[in-house]
C-alpha cells in the first residue's frame, strides 16, 4: 500500500472498504523510519500534564506530511486524554500549522471549542524548543474494589437506570428502571428521577455510607461537563442545574460520592471479571465508548472519547456529523459503522428506520447466513484488528474487552476472530488479548461495580 509516497506493509484491508488507511500502520512506519522529532504536551488544570515525544519523517520534502501526521497524533491524544493547553516543541513549522488548524475558523475549531468548554479555560497552542518541555505529570487514580459499609451503586444510561444497594459486598437490592433523559428539556425531570431511584435503593440499607455513579458523559471533579443524557436541556439551565446534579442528589441522601464515565466503570468491571489489569474497554453501540484501567488497576482521569479519535487516514473517509472530522472511530465501531458498510454490501435497509433497527436488521441477516452481512462484520473485524494495534501504540494496554450491541451474536464472533487474525498477520510484534464478556463478566453488574468506587 502506498500513502503519501511511502510504502506501508499491510496484508489485510477490509473487503468493503479498500481505501482504508490504518493509522496504526502509518504510525509504525514513521516510528521506524522517521529522522525528525518533535514533542507535544497536553495540560489542563494545575496538576495534569502529559508529554509525548514523537518521530516525524523530517526534511523539507516531508514538511506537508509531517504537518498532517503531527496534527492527527494531537487529535488522537486530545480525545484520549483531554486538554485545553497544548505545547509543541522542537518544530515551529508544526506548531504554526496546529495553531492555525485549532484556531477559530480552522479545520479543528470544533475540537478546540469543545476542550475549552470541558476544562473551562481558553484553548491555546504554544511553541518552544525541545529542552523547554514541561514535566510529565500523569495521575493514577485508585478507585473501585471497595466493598465495606453500606453503598449505593448507580449506572445512568440513555434508556435505563440500573441501581444497587450493597452492604459489605452483599447485594441487597438491584433494579433496572426505564427513563427518557434525552427527550426532556426540564432538568427537574432528571433530578427528581435520579433522586427517587437513589432513595429507593437507600430504603434497603440501614444507612448510606457512600454513593458510586457510572454515567455516560464527561465528568470532572464529579461535575457533569458534557453528556448526551441532558442533550435537550438549554445551555443556561445545564450550567445552573445539571453540572452538579449528582453532587446535589448525593447531598440530599447525605453521603459522599464518586462519579466516573461509564466507560471507565465498564473497564473496571471487565478487569474484575478478567482478573487482569491493563484493560481497554470498548463499547460498540450507538457510538463508540471506551474506558481504561492501567497496569496497576487505576484509572487515569482521561477522557477516553475514542469515538472522535482518528483511526483511518484515507482522504475519502466518512465524516462525523458532530465534529465534521473524517476517519474517526464512531464511523467504524458503532451501529453507524454497520450501517455504512451495509450499503457497500448491497444490503437494502428501510431509510426511515432508526439506526438501532437497521443494526438489528443486519444482525438478523448475519444470523441467517447472509453473505453480505458476513462481509459487513468481517470488514469491521479488519478495522478493529488495525485499530487495536493503534490503541496499543497509544495506551500500551494488554487486554481489550469488547461490549455493546454491535458485537452481539454471530456478527460479534466474526468481528473478534477477524481482529485477532489481522493482529497476528499484520502486527505480530504486539501482544494484545481481545475478548468478549463471558457470563462471569456479565454478572459483575456495572451498578455493583459503581457502588465500589468510593473509599470510605
Amino acid at each position: 500500500m502506498k500513502f503519501w509516497g511511502f510504502d506501508l506493509p499491510v496484508l489485510n484491508l477490509p473487503g468493503l472498504d479498500k481505501g482504508f488507511v490504518p493509522f496504526a500502520a502509518v504510525k509504525r512506519m514513521v516510528d521506524g523510519t522517521g529522522k525528525g522529532e518533535t514533542a507535544i504536551s497536553l495540560e489542563s488544570g494545575e496538576e495534569k500534564c502529559s508529554v509525548h515525544r514523537l518521530k516525524i519523517m523530517g526534511g523539507d520534502e516531508n514538511r506537508d506530511f509531517d504537518r498532517f501526521y503531527a496534527e492527527r497524533v494531537l487529535k488522537f491524544l486530545l480525545w484520549m486524554k483531554g486538554a485545553n493547553r497544548i505545547g509543541v516543541f522542537g518544530n515551529p513549522d508544526i506548531a504554526g500549522h496546529i495553531r492555525r488548524e485549532y484556531a477559530p475558523g480552522g479545520a479543528r475549531a470544533f475540537d478546540a471549542a469543545f476542550m475549552a468548554g470541558v476544562y473551562e479555560g481558553d484553548f491555546s497552542v504554544r511553541e518552544g524548543a525541545m529542552d523547554e518541555q514541561p514535566e510529565n505529570r500523569e495521575l493514577g487514580i485508585a478507585v473501585g474494589g471497595n466493598l465495606d459499609g453500606c453503598r449505593i451503586g448507580f449506572d445512568a444510561g440513555g434508556s435505563d437506570l440500573k441501581v444497587s444497594a450493597v452492604q459489605d459486598g452483599k447485594v441487597l437490592y438491584a433494579n433496572e428502571v426505564v427513563w427518557h433523559p434525552k427527550l426532556q428539556e426540564d432538568p427537574k425531570y432528571h433530578y427528581d428521577f435520579i433522586l427517587s431511584v437513589m432513595k429507593e435503593a437507600a430504603a434497603h440499607l440501614p444507612r448510606v455510607d457512600a454513593i458510586g455513579i457510572s454515567s455516560a458523559g464527561i465528568y470532572v471533579d464529579n461535575k457533569c461537563m458534557v453528556a448526551s443524557l441532558f442533550i435537550k436541556v438549554p445551555r443556561d439551565r445545564f450550567d445552573r442545574e445539571v453540572k452538579d446534579i449528582y453532587i446535589r442528589t448525593a447531598r440530599e441522601i447525605g453521603a459522599p460520592l464518586v462519579v466516573l464515565n461509564d466507560g471507565d466503570v465498564a473497564a473496571l468491571a471487565g478487569a474484575v471479571g478478567m482478573k487482569q489489569n491493563s484493560v481497554l474497554g470498548i463499547a460498540m453501540g450507538t457510538s463508540e465508548a471506551a474506558g481504561y484501567v492501567d497496569g496497576n488497576g487505576n484509572i487515569k482521569g482521561w477522557l477516553n472519547e475514542l469515538a472522535f479519535a482518528p483511526v483511518d487516514l484515507q482522504d475519502g473517509a466518512m465524516a462525523d456529523e458532530w465534529s465534521g472530522d473524517i476517519g474517526c472511530g464512531v464511523k467504524y465501531f458503532s451501529q453507524d459503522g454497520v450501517i455504512k458498510l451495509a450499503g457497500a454490501a448491497g444490503i437494502s435497509l428501510v431509510k426511515d428506520d432508526p439506526p438501532a433497527q437497521k443494526l438489528a436488521d443486519v444482525q438478523a441477516l448475519m444470523e441467517a447466513g447472509d453473505a453480505g452481512a458476513r462481509a459487513v462484520f468481517a470488514s469491521i473485524g479488519v478495522y478493529l484488528g488495525h485499530t487495536a494495534a493503534l490503541y496499543h501504540q497509544f495506551y500500551g494496554m494488554k487486554n481489550i474487552l469488547l461490549m455493546g450491541r454491535a458485537v452481539s451474536g454471530r456478527g460479534g464472533d466474526l468481528i473478534l476472530s477477524e481482529a485477532k487474525r489481522v493482529l497476528t498477520e499484520d502486527y505480530p510484534e504486539y501482544s494484545i488479548n481481545i475478548a468478549l464478556p463471558d457470563e462471569k463478566m456479565r454478572r459483575v453488574g456495572q451498578a455493583v461495580t459503581a457502588a465500589s468506587l468510593p473509599k470510605l
